[in-house]
C-alpha cells in the first residue's frame, strides 16, 4: 500500500494539478462536496482507487450546524438523531449537518434509510461524522493502533452511505507522551486508515481535542508525515486560552482544513478576522456552528453570513 498512499499525496497531486491548469482544465478547490460513492464498504475493497483529483472538494461556503451544539436537547430526549435534519432546516435555516457518532441510535441499514430520506426531504446536506469513543489515533501498542483503525471503520461505511464527505477523529495521544513517539505511532494510525477511507472516498481529519492534537507544529508534521490528499484538520475555534491560541493554530492548520469548527468568540472582531484568515488562506468549504445552545448558534449564524457575505 505504500505506492498506493504515495499517489495520493498532496505534492503529486499540486504537480497534477499544475499540469492540468495549464491545459486549461479548472481543479476545484481543497473542501468536501463531491458525489460518493454507493454501498457500505466491506472489509476488503479490490479494484482501482479513485483518482487524486476526485477527492470530496468544495468550491464554495456555506453554514452547516453540529450536532454537539445541541446535545443537552437530544439527551433530554426533546428529539433524536432521526430529527437532526429537520432542526436544522426548519428551527435554524441551515442546509447542512454534521453528526457525533454517540448520538446515533442503533445504525441499521433501514434507520440511514430513514436518515437519508429525512435529509433529502429538507434539502439537508450531510457533511460528516465526528466520531469520539472509538479509541486514539495516537495510541501506544501496535494492537491499539490497530484496534483504532477497525473501530473507526464502520463509521466510514456510515458516512459513505449517507454521503457524508469526511470523518473526524480525535489524536490527543498518552499523557506526557514523547512527541517523537507520538508522531511515529500516529503516522501509522492514519496511514492504516486511509487504506481504507480512500476507496470509499472519505476523507479523515483531526479535531484539536487535547493532548498533541492541541500542538500545532506537532500536527504540522503529522500532516506533512503522512502527505495525503484524503488526511486533514477540523480546526475547533474555541475561545483562546493561556495554552491555547486559536489564531495561530488556525493559520498553521489551514493548508489542511478539510472543514472548520465554528464557535462564537469573545468578540465580533476575533471572529470576522478568523473568517477573513480562513478565506485568505483558500479555504472554501462548511463552517460547522458548535456554539452551544439555540440563542448562540443563531449569533453564529448571523454572524457567519454577515463575514462570509452569503
Amino acid at each position: 500500500m505504500k505506492e498506493t498512499r504515495k499517489n495520493f499525496s498532496r505534492r503529486g497531486f499540486i504537480e497534477k494539478t499544475a499540469l492540468l491548469g495549464a491545459a486549461g482544465m479548472v481543479v476545484p478547490a481543497l473542501g468536501l462536496g463531491a458525489e460518493p460513492t454507493t454501498g457500505l464498504q466491506s472489509a476488503t475493497v479490490t479494484g482501482p482507487l479513485p483518482h487524486p483529483l476526485a477527492t470530496p472538494r468544495m468550491t464554495h461556503d456555506d453554514i452547516s450546524l453540529a450536532q454537539w451544539a445541541l446535545v443537552e436537547e437530544i439527551r433530554a430526549g426533546k428529539w433524536t438523531n432521526l430529527d437532526f435534519p429537520r432542526i436544522a432546516r426548519e428551527d435554524f435555516g441551515l442546509n447542512g449537518i454534521e453528526f457525533v457518532n454517540t448520538l446515533f441510535e442503533v445504525p441499521t441499514v433501514d434507520y440511514l434509510n430513514r436518515l437519508k430520506k429525512n435529509a433529502e426531504d429538507h434539502g439537508v446536506t450531510m457533511v460528516l461524522i465526528m466520531v469520539d469513543a472509538e479509541g486514539d489515533g495516537c495510541e501506544s501498542t501496535p494492537a491499539l493502533r490497530k484496534q483504532f483503525v477497525v473501530n473507526h471503520r464502520k463509521w466510514i461505511d456510515i458516512a459513505n452511505y449517507l454521503g457524508c464527505k469526511a470523518i473526524r477523529t480525535n489524536c490527543r495521544g498518552p499523557k506526557d507522551v514523547n512527541k517523537d513517539e507520538a508522531l511515529k505511532w500516529a503516522t501509522e494510525s492514519y496511514n492504516m486508515l486511509l487504506e481504507y477511507a480512500v476507496p470509499a472516498g472519505i476523507s479523515v481529519c483531526i479535531e484539536n481535542h487535547g493532548g498533541v492534537s492541541n500542538d500545532p507544529d506537532w500536527m504540522v508534521a503529522l500532516l506533512k508525515e503522512v502527505n495525503h490528499l484524503y488526511f486533514g484538520s477540523y480546526p475547533d475555534w474555541r475561545g483562546p486560552a493561556a495554552d491555547f491560541d486559536n489564531v495561530v493554530y488556525l493559520e498553521k492548520m489551514l493548508p489542511w482544513a478539510v472543514g472548520m469548527s465554528y464557535r462564537n468568540q469573545p468578540t465580533e472582531e476575533l471572529t470576522a478576522k478568523m473568517i477573513k484568515m480562513s478565506r485568505d488562506g483558500g479555504y472554501k468549504g462548511w463552517y460547522g456552528i458548535e456554539s452551544t445552545g439555540r440563542e448562540a448558534i443563531m449569533q453564529g449564524k448571523q454572524l457567519l453570513k454577515k463575514y462570509l457575505e452569503i
